[in-house]
């Protein structure tokens, strides 16, 4: 399968998408960051193809050979990316699935609403743009409640509430410590044990290193679980 993760506004979790939902559960996905500006999932460890929207031929042909493909389109290049995709008619074939991601702000909805329309615009049919709800406190169809409704209305995009993210302390320490989510379960590390071995005297710094991947890791389990959820929710 080959997905785009793509939206008009930045900050709605796009690279996070790529590197924590997507990269995981597609170890065979060559990963493409459509970017040239921001960070992408290199930051976090992946083995990332950087290419600038101006090039989408040379992404196309790159599609043409794959079966499974992650396009982490960043918000500094994604007008360039429709450009290319709007000159190389039917070039959206080549894509599986779109998803766009979205927190739940009010000018992040209603661009969100923008991009679908484009999206739609290009002949891309409504089960091949899916929404993902970034950053949920409680309940999706609360919080994004605009966006829920003009998916029933329009019926352009597919707007699921079991493909919600739930907000994690986990995604930011994750991003410091430049380090993704199944990186930190495949962790064998005992760090609890590790961290009773320093001591009370032990090294400070290393003592709050060892704490923070001990909690690391017990965040991630329930952090798995939701994306095993949402990735089975926005694939079938």
């Amino acid at each position: 399968m080959k997905i785009a993760v793509l939206n008009y506004t930045g900050t709605v979790g796009k690279t996070t998408i790529a590197a924590h939902l997507l990269s995981p559960r597609m170890p065979n996905a060559e990963v493409f960051a459509i970017e040239s500006i921001n960070e992408t999932a290199s930051g976090l460890g992946l083995e990332v193809e950087t290419i600038k929207g101006e090039k989408f031929k040379d992404l196309f042909k790159k599609l043409l050979s794959l079966t499974d493909a992650i396009i982490d389109v960043g918000a500094s290049n994604v007008e360039a990316f429709l450009n290319g995709m709007i000159k190389a008619e039917d070039s959206h074939l080549e894509i599986d699935l779109f998803l766009v991601p979205v927190t739940s702000g009010s000018k992040e909805q209603a661009e969100t609403i923008k991009f679908i329309n484009t999206l739609s615009s290009l002949g891309i049919p409504n089960e091949k743009i899916k929404l993902v709800f970034n950053r949920v406190e409680e309940d999706a169809e609360q919080e994004f409640a605009r966006l829920f409704t003009y998916s029933k209305k329009e019926n352009k995009c597919i707007a699921l509430p079991e493909a919600a993210i739930f907000e994690n302390e986990l995604f930011d320490m994750a991003a410091v410590k430049k380090v993704t989510i199944s990186a930190i379960l495949a962790d064998a590390n005992d760090y609890k044990s590790m961290l009773m071995h320093l001591g009370k005297d032990g090294d400070k710094k290393q003592a709050s290193q060892y704490a923070d991947m001990h909690f690391m890791k017990a965040l991630a389990k329930s952090v798995n679980r939701n994306l095993d959820q949402v990735f089975a929710t926005v694939t079938s």
